[in-house]
C-alpha cells in the first residue's frame, strides 16, 4: 500500500465525511478498489472498519452543536444490525462483478437524487421535506 496515497485518502474521506455526512463508503470503497488495488469485497469490508472512528468523532462533534438525535440514531443503529449481517452473507456469496455493479448503481442513484434536491427551488425542497416527514 502506498502510504502517502493512504494518508491523502484518509484526510479526504474525513473531510468529506465531516462536511457532508458521507465519505466513508462513497469515497473509500472506490479509492481502495481503484487506487490501492483492493478487490471490491475487501474494499467494502475495510471501508466499514474505517467508518467507525470517523462516525464516533463526527457524532461527538455534531452532538456538541446539538445536531444529533441520540434516541433515533440508537434505534436505527440497533435495527440495522440484522441487515448488516444479512448483507455480509449476501456480499460474500455474490461474484465481485455483481458487487462492483451494485455499488456503482447505488452511487449513480444517490448522485441523481442529490442533484435533484440541490437543483430544486427552495420552496420545492421545503414541500419535499414536509412530504418526507409526513410520509
Amino acid at each position: 500500500m502506498d502510504v502517502a496515497l493512504a494518508i491523502l485518502l484518509a484526510l479526504a474521506g474525513g473531510a468529506v465525511g465531516g462536511l457532508l455526512g458521507v465519505g466513508g463508503g462513497i469515497l473509500f470503497v472506490p479509492a481502495l478498489a481503484i487506487l490501492l488495488g483492493n478487490d471490491q469485497l475487501e474494499a467494502e469490508a475495510t471501508s466499514l472498519l474505517v467508518i467507525v472512528p470517523m462516525a464516533i468523532v463526527g457524532t461527538w462533534r455534531q452532538h456538541r452543536h446539538g445536531n444529533v438525535d441520540l434516541r433515533e440514531g440508537a434505534t436505527i443503529g440497533l435495527l440495522a444490525i440484522p441487515g448488516v449481517v444479512a448483507g455480509v452473507v449476501v456480499a460474500n456469496a455474490l461474484p465481485e462483478r455483481a458487487l462492483e455493479l451494485g455499488f456503482a448503481a447505488l452511487c449513480v442513484i444517490v448522485a441523481v437524487r442529490l442533484l435533484q434536491r440541490g437543483l430544486a427551488e427552495p420552496d420545492d425542497r421545503d414541500r419535499e421535506d414536509d412530504a418526507t416527514v409526513a410520509g
